[in-house]
């Protein structure tokens, strides 16, 4: 995939669909998720390289019965789906498609419309089936001719069938992707069960027992039990050793001496001993009601984690997939496999659908054997540092087994709030106490430094952090320039020997100016390493920050009900306005996942003819069925054009065929519970920047004490592409628009394009990012992702 990189960008103006006709089913018994928006992004994009779009109704079931379940789509018949859970095309298992009778049948009708692409969304079953269909093609309309029902040159015009898999399931259960799609909103729906359920618990002392979906694959568990801080966590994947039942009523009661009032067990359904013997909610239960005696509940939360309304997460990935498969049917030529896209880190890729299935395949004879380690490493990287990662932070070792080196680990938050900042301290104190340092938490930033606010913290002090909003430490934009000699001081008064600083774009500034200091102050000459967490998205070196996430959603909730009020009025434009400094992230990508019709940004400028085109645009759209329009601004984007700039000129302009209304979104969004990917992402860059600490100062100690004055001694850990990155802030500062507080290059402008093509603007996109084919097998190992 890095070949593509040397080319000179390839345009899709190219790749033209004329003549084409693709096919779109969503199939198998979990359609739920954004099934919808990948939908929405096929025929969209189908309908823009000028080929013809076919919904197959009911799944394979509709492309067997033919007649009214496949039909010729517009534009028009996707509008307003991108909020909608489940798939508005209907899926069924379908046993027909199961013989070759039901294949014929199926091959037939689509060789009567012409359709010789077919992208498929579903699970690792549908997929087989689609390429099992296709390997047979040829045989079926030769034997549709022989039969009389197909002329011999409809055999030669139709005699390739090209396949494009995309996976929707829940469970995460495919090997080859980061992310399937529909996994990050079934998350959404367990963390709201698991805090609504913390609350209750704290009230009555109790245990919860919960029970998630995902048949044969841990995943769902897993995540949900680093994303809530469970206390025992059962999956398949990875069965407890012998006698775990006195070690967990050990940390059970453990806990509970230590104060805590709710004990919280995640069991995935398919869990099981190390015998391959099941292990349900229920034994579970009454293990800890027999030996302990504590008050518990189950709670099995069955279908509400399919349902729901889809994540920004899901309907940014299904977006992105969608379009990318439609460019891989493009491309596909009688040689090249049927595949399936993905994501890797933050990367489509495309891979070999069968590739993707035989490992899947093998995770589960893996289990079935015996062969737990290996099921572990085969279900992928993002898998194995989510394990890694639980069993860090869940189970404290008694103080005797602990490592002891005497270095002392200071943690801070600077800048605004962002959610997931909690879950960045706690991964933060816990790693650190595993390697055998003391951690001091400082109060309000380098304010709070400055004035001494600063104590030593323990293991149990973060005990439910991961699912608050905001910054417990409190947090302040503060720079520490004008205090040095003071955090000076402090650093030498305690003793602190590295410095961990979980914050945005301050943050950032905050530890060249620290770094600048060094040669006046040695006590500055310590590892120190930077965690990037704003809502803004506009710290240099990283692709993600935490708190964006959670930003994100909010955005995307409240689009989702004003356009809902807006269906009631008929013909409406709204315009809202976003935060993000002169950074365009969550404008744009709030836009692509609300489904918005223009997104107002900094880093593109925008004249008054574009306005006016955009004004003319929707003119266009009220005439159709769709009779709203929502616009996003951010903040920033320009001093002259302000919101209420763009609102009269809107109002004026649109006199008569539709009224405006504008919306200022504000604080709100900077608060709120932090999402699921904000809880993990929080957790797993924080814990590794701790280690990175941990390897820095065997590094820099010389002679009983540490000395690190080195560039590569202040880094920023930051997710790129597919890896974390520890990265010197001096290297960065090249990097870096200190004017306007963004980096001078940011990866999601390439998806501006994709907000517009869906929204019906005619535009250019650069592809050169997509089109390798690559094998599963080569996905390296040893690096991380920021796949959550």
């Amino acid at each position: 995939s890095c070949s593509a990189m040397d080319h000179q960008p390839k345009f899709f103006e190219n790749l033209s669909g004329a003549g084409k006709a693709i096919g779109v089913l969503t199939s198998g018994g979990d359609a739920q998720g954004s099934m919808n928006a990948a939908v929405r992004a096929v025929v969209r994009m189908g309908i823009y390289v000028n080929a013809k779009v076919y919904f197959i109704y009911e799944g394979y079931q509709g492309m067997v019965d033919g007649g009214d379940n496949i039909v010729e789509v517009s534009w028009e018949s996707v509008s307003s789906i991108l909020q909608v859970g489940g798939t508005v095309i209907g899926s069924a298992r379908c046993k027909p498609f199961r013989t070759r009778e039901g294949r014929l049948q199926a091959a037939f009708n689509l060789v009567q419309r012409g359709i010789t692409n077919l992208c498929v969304i579903g699970g690792d079953g549908s997929l087989t089936g689609a390429n099992l269909f296709r390997e047979e093609w040829s045989g079926l309309l030769e034997e549709l001719a022989q039969k009389g029902k197909i002329d011999a040159e409809a055999v030669k015009k139709y005699a390739y069938l090209n396949i494009v898999g995309m996976v929707g399931s829940i469970d995460n259960d495919f090997c080859g992707t980061d992310m399937t799609i529909g996994t990050d909103s079934a998350l959404h729906r367990i963390i709201e069960v698991v805090d609504a359920i913390m609350t209750t618990a704290q009230s009555h002392q109790r245990t919860f027992v919960l029970e998630v979906m995902g048949r044969h694959c841990g995943y769902l568990a897993l995540v949900s039990a680093l994303a809530c801080g469970a206390d025992w966590v059962f999956i398949p994947e990875y069965p407890p050793e012998e006698g775990w039942e006195d070690s967990m009523c050990v940390k059970l009661s453990e806990n509970r001496a230590r104060k805590k009032r709710l004990n919280i067990i995640i069991v995935a359904e398919g869990a099981i001993d190390c015998h391959n013997k099941p292990i349900t909610s229920e034994k579970v239960k009454d293990l800890v009601v027999q030996r302990l005696g504590f008050d518990t509940r189950v709670t099995i939360l069955g279908h509400v984690q399919r349902g729901g309304t889809p994540s920004a997460f899901d309907r940014i990935l299904a977006s992105r997939m969608g379009v990318e498969a439609v460019l891989a049917l493009l491309e596909a030529t009688p040689d090249t496999p049927a595949c399936v896209v993905s994501l890797s880190g933050n990367q489509a890729v495309r891979l070999p659908l069968m590739e993707c299935v035989q490992m899947t395949q093998e995770v589960q004879k893996a289990m079935d054997e015996g062969r737990f380690l290996e099921a572990v490493r085969l279900r992928g990287r993002s898998f194995e540092n989510n394990l890694n990662t639980y069993k860090l932070l869940s189970h404290k070792k008694p103080d005797a087994e602990l490592p002891k080196t005497n270095f002392n680990v200071a943690v801070l938050n600077v800048g605004a709030p962002a959610a997931g900042m909690n879950a960045a301290v706690r991964a933060a104190v816990r790693v650190g106490m595993t390697e055998g340092h003391k951690i001091f938490a400082v109060i309000d930033g380098f304010e709070g430094f400055a004035r001494g606010k600063i104590k030593e913290i323990s293991w149990g002090d973060v005990g439910g952090w991961t699912g608050q909003g905001g910054s417990i430490l409190g947090t302040k934009r503060t720079l520490p320039a004008k205090y040095l000699e003071k955090i000076a001081d402090q650093m030498r008064t305690n003793n602190i020997n590295a410095l961990m600083v979980i914050g945005g774009f301050e943050a950032y500034l905050g530890l060249l100016e620290l770094s600048a200091a060094r040669e006046k102050y040695d006590e500055f000459c310590v590892p120190m390493v930077m965690v990037p967490a704003t809502v803004s998205n506009n710290v240099p070196g990283s692709d993600f920050s935490i708190g964006a996430d959670t930003a994100l959603n909010t955005i995307t909730d409240t689009c989702d009900r004003i356009k809902q009020s807006a269906s009631g009025t008929k013909r409406r434009v709204f315009i809202i306005e976003t935060m993000g400094g002169y950074c365009g992230y969550l404008a744009n990508m709030g836009a692509l996942a609300a489904g918005a019709d223009a997104a107002y940004i900094f880093e593109e400028q925008f004249d008054i003819r574009e306005l006016q085109a955009n004004v003319e645009h929707l003119t266009e759209k009220m005439k159709t069925s769709i009779q709203r329009g929502l616009v996003l601004r951010n903040e920033n984007c320009n001093e002259n054009y302000t919101t209420d700039f763009i609102y009269q000129l809107y109002s004026e302009e649109g006199k008569g065929v539709f009224d405006c209304r504008k919306n200022v979104l504000g604080h709100m969004q900077q608060g709120g519970a932090p999402s699921p990917f904000d809880r993990n992402f929080g957790t797993k860059i924080s814990a590794k920047a701790m280690q990175w600490i941990s390897k820095k100062l065997k590094e820099t100690y010389r002679k009983g004490k540490v000395f690190a004055n080195t560039d590569d001694s202040v880094c920023l850990l930051g997710m790129r592409r597919r890896n974390l990155v520890f990265q010197p802030v001096a290297e960065l500062k090249s990097e870096t628009d200190f004017v306007h507080r963004i980096p001078k290059e940011q990866w999601w402008l390439k998806l501006r394009p994709l907000m517009k093509i869906l929204a019906k603007y005619k535009t250019s996109y650069d592809v050169s990012d997509s089109g390798q084919l690559e094998h599963v097998a080569m996905l390296p190992k040893e690096a991380e992702t920021g796949a959550i």
